[in-house]
């Protein structure tokens, strides 16, 4: 047999191969599937809820372990608490507690490098006998550094070495083979979201704090983002004084682009405003415009804000009064700005 008849034998049988492969019979999910999702969830839900009870002493000394730590926070584990402790780390880190994840296994090729006296190391093992945590539990010990273990076994041989021991220990777990860490994890994560949520809370850490620790997210800019830097200023700003005719405040709307002028006072005061709803009103009352100045129609008392507050707030504003524009005002009333709802879409702070 030629190469050429090899190769497309070859192709037939592989060809064959697939195709019977795409004929096999879609499975469908038992009638079973949502009382088993059902189960799942009240497991874990009830090992959470449990671990309210064993908040106790040693919740207070871990968390006075952290709160006097002069270095940072490591956290370790191995396996799905590996992956726990890595979350762990990531929500001290933006919560106001420096720390960062240190793998066990790398640990002791050279990563302890990175743990020193004035650390606090926390290793998450369920079973409280992970190998490779332990092999690295007396080189911490030997730094000087504090040791807070987060286990299933209050009697295992990490709990028994740790300044302090936060009990994670689950009835069973949700996988119905009592194997896969499942209600174990998901414990584990719930404990370390309250010891971190205390930590942020005995901080005074606060929403700008954590804006700053989120820069680059819309999270950031929704905490960061002030009026003064979305508004419009100077000249960018429509403005008529109360006299001014219908037709001159129409043609400052039309050049402010933001669907409305404010109406100032010589001293730049805000009187009022005067919208294009404001304009559809006032041809429905009125037979004659022109015998109007815009302080006839305008809407009188309008809603306000400072430059300093948060563009999130003039959001919040506009939803909740149904409106699309602010004037902006210092501290003396007066005109300094003018902020719509498209200005802060460019500012992404919506």
């Amino acid at each position: 047999m030629g190469q050429g008849s090899k190769r497309l034998l070859l192709y037939s049988r592989h060809h064959n191969r697939y195709a019977s492969m795409n004929q096999i019979q879609a499975v469908e999910p038992s009638p079973q599937a949502l009382d088993l999702a059902r189960q799942v969830l009240r497991i874990e839900g009830n090992a959470v809820l449990a671990l309210g009870e064993r908040i106790d002493g040693a919740f207070l000394r871990a968390l006075a372990l952290i709160l006097n730590c002069r270095g940072r926070v490591i956290v370790s584990g191995i396996g799905k608490s590996g992956h726990v402790g890595r979350k762990l780390a990531a929500t001290l880190a933006s919560t106001g507690t420096p720390a960062f994840f240190v793998h066990p296994a790398e640990a002791s090729h050279g990563d302890l490098g990175m743990i020193t006296a004035e650390d606090v190391v926390i290793g998450i093992s369920n079973s409280g006998e992970s190998a490779e945590l332990l092999n690295i539990v007396p080189a911490i010990k030997r730094r000087g550094a504090r040791l807070i273990a987060m286990t299933g076994n209050a009697q295992s041989t990490l709990s028994r070495d740790a300044d302090a021991h936060l009990d994670a220990g689950v009835a069973q777990e949700a996988c119905p083979l009592n194997l896969a860490p499942t209600a174990s994890t998901t414990a584990a994560l719930a404990l370390g979201d309250a010891l971190a949520v205390a930590l942020l809370d005995a901080r005074g850490f606060g929403a700008e704090d954590f804006a700053r620790s989120h820069p680059g997210g819309a999270l950031g800019r929704r905490l960061l983002t002030r009026a003064r830097d979305a508004m419009r200023d100077g000249e960018a700003i429509p403005a008529v004084a109360p006299e001014a005719s219908i037709a001159e405040a129409v043609r400052e709307i039309t050049r402010g682009t933001i669907g409305m002028t404010i109406v100032v006072s010589p001293e730049r005061k805000v009187l009022g405003i005067f919208t294009d709803g404001d304009l559809r009103r006032a041809v429905l009352r009125h037979a004659d415009l022109r015998r109007l100045s815009v302080a006839d129609v305008m809407t009188r008392n309008p809603r306000v804000m400072g430059p300093e507050q948060l563009a999130a707030e003039a959001v919040e504003m506009m939803e909740r009064h149904k409106i699309n524009q602010i004037p902006v005002v210092d501290g003396e009333g007066r005109l300094v700005g003018a902020l719509n709802m498209h200005d802060l879409f460019q500012a992404k702070a919506i």
